[in-house]
């Protein structure tokens, strides 16, 4: 059985690499984006460029999307030009978006309405490791779904994870992961601070800690950033961050879970926003810690 043709809907800095490692294991792929130009750079590498999400789909096949925002996913699948109806009897919708778990109950039920299949399957990692094929990636939905999707998924990461059968429980673990993220951020910020207060400097911090007790990614990656205060161009941009810290504060709030530490990233995340930083990686909150605690920014 021959590799099935993919539309991918969404090119920005996750949905591109997407596209390309699929074009280079050989599948067909067409390709969307509200900005063309995106869409047009992959035309060279043989994919096909669609003039709406509608036209990237074939009736029965697959379609991954990785979008912004819960509001931009739904037009995308269900506002006009959308793809649900296109998709129809037999189609697969891999989401790899960072969404409420609303949204991917509201698009498996619609989906299913439609004779189609849903899967979540959003992912951890940056920019880079999606190009190199190094995401950690959640999944959950029906067997069907997550048997077919699964051959696209392992190209895309180094690992998939099965969350079980409800399309919302990939959702739940993609946000308390990004809330673990900026906890382990707002750590890093708060005793890089300390410390260079004190008189350290903070890439010696960063070097003895991340080598030590936090000799993993995201201590890494981030607190290199933080050490360094480098913070463009982003790989994961401070509103988006925010976006997903409010929808954890909501699922939070819906299961009966109280999270006050979400509640004070919150504030963190919305507080540097207003000050105009909501493009910088969302490490820049870093910024806030250091101005509270007196500390010279260059």
């Amino acid at each position: 059985m021959g590799m099935e043709s993919v539309a991918v809907i969404g090119l920005g800095n996750m949905g591109t690499p997407f596209a390309r490692n699929l074009l280079a294991s050989g599948y067909a792929v067409t390709v969307f984006n509200r900005s063309r130009d995106k869409a047009e750079a992959l035309a060279a590498l043989g994919a096909i460029v669609a003039d709406s999400p509608a036209q990237a789909v074939k009736a029965g096949g697959v379609v991954l999307t990785m979008l912004s925002n819960d509001a931009v996913l739904e037009e995308a699948v269900l506002g006009a030009g959308g793809f649900a109806d296109a998709l129809g009897e037999g189609g697969l919708h891999i989401s790899m978006s960072t969404v409420s778990p609303v949204t991917s109950r509201k698009l498996a039920d619609e989906h299913a309405r439609r004779g189609s299949l849903f899967v979540a399957a959003p992912v951890f990692g940056r920019p880079e490791a999606a190009a190199a094929r190094k995401l950690w990636i959640c999944l959950s939905g029906l067997v069907a779904a997550k048997a077919r999707a699964m051959p696209i998924l392992e190209l895309l990461g180094q690992r998939v994870q099965d969350f079980g059968d409800s399309p919302d429980a990939a959702s739940v673990v993609k946000l308390s992961g990004n809330f673990m993220i900026l906890s382990a951020i707002e750590a890093m910020a708060e005793a890089m601070a300390l410390c260079e207060k004190n008189g350290i400097e903070r890439t010696a911090v960063y070097d003895f800690f991340t080598n030590a007790n936090f000799a993993c990614p995201v201590y890494q990656s981030y607190g290199r950033n933080i050490a360094g205060r480098v913070y463009e161009p982003a790989g994961f941009v401070l509103e988006l961050g925010m976006k997903d810290i409010r929808l954890a504060r909501e699922t939070a709030a819906s299961s009966g879970v109280p999270m006050p530490v979400a509640d004070f990233l919150f504030l963190r995340l919305q507080d540097a926003v207003k000050q105009g930083r909501g493009k910088l990686d969302w490490s820049a909150i870093e910024l806030a810690t250091a101005e509270s605690a007196g500390i010279p920014l260059p």
